[in-house]
């Protein structure tokens, strides 16, 4: 998980000081230099965190404990809102052209992952209603283009490139095929380097002014912490950034980048790399990240994605299907698609007190009655009932698992539908939506 150090030091240093019956002036600033000391070790910037660090004491020395909170929970709320602050305060939204075609313009370095995350701004946007295109402008790292083609290809969205010529007339030639094709959204992937040099900024400033883009968006990668702060000031200053787009923040990142590169460069981060899929990201919402990292959860985002991965309508016939007993495992199948659409782990990591929890979660537990379930015929699946010795002996067969595993899927299955119509059957409680128990 994201900032898992940071969020297990932070909430060990703040349970220390909520569970006192009486903060004390000497309780509170013991209380902080413990959490100076997470903020510095997952690579906060140095001045950022004392900063913080004084915000905090004076709100909590100063201030007058609300009637409805303990001493410790008001510290928490404190703590909280000062971090959302740090963080930008709010979620800041692409801004739009007021022309048909809004232009955004990606930098960074290289190994940042700045090609696939243009694809997964795309794939974002084209969700949103949008029609994007992509630009492929990186002429130097071999295979940059051939990588903007097959990501763009995934996501259903257009690639414009002209080879190795000068990036320049690629960006201007886009612009003005973009416009002839009515595409409303052009993101120009741009060169990256090892490292900033002078040539790597003149090329993005001549971009710049000739495609005059309604946003430059910085691709960081989270992962090197401090350092990405830096390149993020560095691009800042030479290029007036509008966004930062941090990837990488599914894996071991300690969090420096994320809590320093808005007070750092005044610019806000406006989308976050989660994972490896092209359909992993997320806009930055600095409340729900606060609330992640001091381990109370981001059931906003875990609501969000729910509605995403489970249609209203599918959701609305399989409780119809409940209630008449109609269940079948193809609904079973494509309950499991939807589960996996989110994310196991993920979904757990968001519920409140599991953030910064070391959770083992098999993400390949449901590939078993997946393929057993994908050996059926259309008839068994949807009549179970049907299913003898020797069709269990032959679908376990074919999906490479045993007949035990077969019986128990069904047995399950069973055991599942009848609970759900028990429940279904409760009066007094409303109108229910269902799911699959255990998933």
């Amino acid at each position: 998980m994201a900032f898992e150090g940071l969020s297990e030091k932070l909430q060990g240093a703040l349970r220390k000081m909520t569970g006192k019956g009486k903060l004390t002036e000497q309780n509170v600033k013991e209380g902080m230099r413990e959490v100076r000391m997470a903020l510095l070790e997952a690579d906060v910037n140095y001045a950022v965190a004392k900063d913080f660090i004084k915000k905090v004491t004076e709100r909590c020395v100063g201030q007058e404990i609300l009637s409805s909170l303990t001493p410790g929970q008001q510290v928490i709320k404190i703590v909280n809102e000062e971090m959302t602050q740090l963080m930008g305060g709010a979620n800041a939204r692409l801004t739009w052209s007021s022309s048909p075609l809004t232009v955004y313009m990606l930098c960074g370095l290289q190994g940042a992952g700045k090609t696939t995350m243009a694809a997964k701004l795309a794939g974002y946007l084209s969700k949103q209603g949008k029609k994007p295109m992509l630009a492929a402008c990186d002429i130097y790292r071999p295979a940059a283009i051939k990588q903007l083609q097959v990501v763009g290809e995934q996501v259903k969205v257009p690639v414009f490139e002209k080879g190795t010529q000068d990036p320049v007339k690629t960006a201007q030639e886009a612009v003005e095929y973009a416009r002839y094709y009515q595409r409303d959204v052009l993101i120009i992937d741009t060169a990256g380097r090892l490292h900033i040099d002078t040539e790597l900024m003149d090329e993005l400033a001549r971009i710049k002014e000739t495609v005059k883009p309604q946003e430059i968006l910085l691709v960081v990668d989270a992962m090197t912490g401090q350092d990405a702060v830096n390149v993020a000031q560095s691009f800042n200053e030479k290029l007036a950034i509008d966004g930062v787009i941090l990837t990488k923040l599914d894996g071991d990142t300690r969090g420096g980048a994320a809590l320093s590169v808005r007070a750092v460069t005044g610019k806000p981060i406006k989308f976050s790399g989660v994972g490896e899929k092209l359909t992993d990201i997320e806009p930055f919402h600095p409340d729900r990240m606060a609330s992640r990292i001091l381990g109370m959860g981001d059931v906003l985002t875990l609501i969000e994605k729910a509605g995403e991965a489970f249609d209203e309508h599918e959701v609305d016939k399989l409780a119809r299907k409940v209630k008449t007993s109609d269940l079948t495992l193809e609904d079973f199948l494509e309950q499991m698609q939807s589960m996996k659409k989110v994310g196991l782990k993920s979904m757990i990591e968001m519920l409140p007190g599991m953030s910064g929890k070391d959770i083992d979660v098999d993400e390949n537990a449901m590939k078993k009655p997946e393929a057993i379930i994908r050996s059926m015929t259309p008839r068994e699946r949807r009549n179970p009932g049907i299913l003898n010795a020797s069709r269990r002996k032959r679908i376990a067969a074919g999906s490479g698992t045993s007949v035990q595993d077969v019986n128990q899927l069904i047995r399950q299955f069973e055991q599942a539908k009848q609970m759900m119509k028990q429940m279904t059957q409760m009066k007094g409680k409303g109108r229910m939506r269902m799911r699959f128990p255990g998933m």
